[in-house]
């Protein structure tokens, strides 16, 4: 995928350059668990934060501990930088009331956006009482917030089928999600695929690619294994012999990244998310490509002084 004829290259090249600026972007941290994360959290979210994206996510676990970083780093977020700030949100280990009361406390701390998700299941968890199409119904009961959830393009892991999985996510959107965010992955003909198989569903929300720029890529390779996402054998010949070379691997990871988006956008695609793993090199990057950049470069006028 990587290795374009020359004609199509620049194609792509000439499509971002008539399209810069148009794209819009968010991006996932993810609560730190030490004092030097949590440094290297808010140098990436400070950074990124200058490109001003549509919002940020922070994930969530599924303890008490985990919930209350998340919710404090969302709202410190807000604070800090004013940005659309949304926590994720889940329904595994708690109950129906428990949820509400968490997402009457985001409202009334003005957080107006939430990704509603299922959750991953414990292990030898039973059957959950909710699932996100649940959660989105509850959300909207409590508020109008802005609800992103999550989409599936090589199939959630426990669908029993493709059709079923696209059958969930319509749950999801037709019980009030305003988008979809995608899990990431390498294959863009399997989101294109996808994205046809949701309009002709009558899925007519926006299905927003998720981007993972991948620097280790052992570590990618276990996450595409929790998620049933196939990494094509280019990008392991790609990552071929890098183990030990870590600057390489953040090359290549983002060459990836920005022939995906290339090519994303030639196809109409307009909204990115970019799961950040709390470092902001390659997706200020990336984002660079796309002309997403802070204002003060942006603009090509000098405003003359006023006295």
């Amino acid at each position: 995928m990587s290795f374009f004829h020359a004609n199509q290259r620049e194609a792509l090249n000439q499509n971002l350059a008539e399209l810069q600026g148009r794209f819009n972007v968010s991006f996932e941290f993810f609560p730190p668990r030490t004092s030097e994360m949590e440094q290297t959290l808010w140098q990436s979210i400070d950074r990124l934060s200058e490109l001003k994206p549509s919002f940020v996510s922070v994930t969530y676990g599924a303890n008490s501990g985990e919930r209350d970083r998340t919710h404090s780093i969302i709202k410190d977020i807000k604070e800090r930088t004013g940005l659309d700030a949304a926590p994720h949100l889940t329904c595994i280990d708690a109950t129906a009331d428990e949820l509400t009361r968490i997402a009457e406390d985001y409202w009334h701390s003005g957080i107006r956006h939430i990704v509603a998700l299922r959750g991953d299941l414990p292990p030898g968890g039973s059957k959950p009482a909710m699932y996100a199409a649940d959660l989105v119904t509850l959300l909207k009961k409590v508020g109008d917030f802005d609800i992103s959830v999550a989409a599936y393009p090589e199939v959630h892991p426990e669908a029993t089928s493709a059709q079923s999985d696209l059958i969930n996510l319509k749950k999801k959107v037709d019980a009030g999600a305003n988008r979809a965010i995608t899990q990431f992955f390498f294959d863009v003909e399997s989101y294109l695929r996808f994205r046809d198989r949701c309009v002709a569903t009558g899925i007519e929300t926006e299905i927003v690619p998720g981007i993972l720029p991948v620097s280790n890529f052992k570590q990618l390779q276990r996450f595409a294994a929790m998620t049933n996402v196939k990494v094509p054998h280019w990008m392991i010949n790609m990552f071929d012999g890098l183990e030990n070379d870590a600057e390489t691997r953040k090359m290549v990871g983002a060459s990836i990244a920005m022939d995906m988006v290339k090519i994303l956008s030639r196809e109409g695609v307009k909204d990115f998310h970019f799961y950040t793993l709390n470092r902001a090199d390659l997706t200020y990057a990336i984002c660079h490509t796309l002309g997403i950049r802070p204002a003060a470069q942006t603009s090509p006028l000098i405003v003359p002084s006023s006295h």
